[in-house]
C-alpha cells in the first residue's frame, strides 16, 4: 500500500463551515500583526483553540495558494569577467529570488545563461525588470521562456 495522496479543492467561502471560515480569519490577523498570539486571535474570532489547531494545515486562503510565480528567462552575454554576478545581482535587487542556474560554455566570446526566478517579492514590475536586464551592456539578448507568474 502506498502513502495516501492529498487531493485539494477550491471551494467558495461561503459553504465553508463556520469554524474553517474564522480559522482563515486567525491566520489573516497573527499574518498581518493585527493579533499577539494564536490565543488572542482564536478570542477575537470567537474560535477555540482545537478548531484552530484541527484546521490550520488544512485550509488556505486561494492568494497563497496561487502565490508562487515563477519565470524562467534566456540571455544570449558578453563572456566578460563577473557579468553573471552583476545579471544576478540585478535579479536579486529587484526582490526576485533565483531558483536555477544554466550557462554554457562561453564560445567565440558568447555565453547562453538561462535563469529560473521566484518572483513573489518582486518589488518592481515585471517589464521593468526585463528592461533593466536588457540595459545591461554585456546582454544581447534577453528572452522570456516561460512563466506562471
Amino acid at each position: 500500500m502506498g502513502e495516501k495522496k492529498e487531493k485539494f479543492y477550491l471551494v467558495r467561502s461561503d459553504v465553508l463551515p463556520e469554524s474553517m471560515r474564522k480559522t482563515l480569519e486567525v491566520k489573516e490577523l497573527l499574518e498581518m500583526g493585527k493579533a499577539s498570539s494564536i490565543n488572542d486571535a482564536v478570542q477575537k474570532v470567537d474560535l477555540s483553540r482545537s478548531a484552530f489547531y484541527k484546521y490550520k494545515d488544512a485550509v488556505f486562503p486561494f492568494q497563497a495558494m496561487v502565490k508562487e510565480r515563477m519565470i524562467t528567462l534566456f540571455f544570449h552575454l558578453e563572456d566578460r569577467a563577473g557579468t553573471l554576478s552583476k545579471l544576478l545581482a540585478t535579479v536579486a535587487n529587484a526582490g526576485c529570488n533565483v531558483l536555477t542556474i544554466h550557462q554554457t560554455i562561453p564560445l567565440q566570446g558568447k555565453a547562453n545563461v538561462t535563469l529560473s526566478i521566484n518572483t513573489n517579492s518582486i518589488q518592481i514590475e515585471m517589464d521593468e525588470l526585463i528592461q533593466q536586464l536588457k540595459r545591461l551592456d554585456f546582454v544581447l539578448r534577453v528572452e522570456i521562456l516561460s512563466t506562471n507568474a
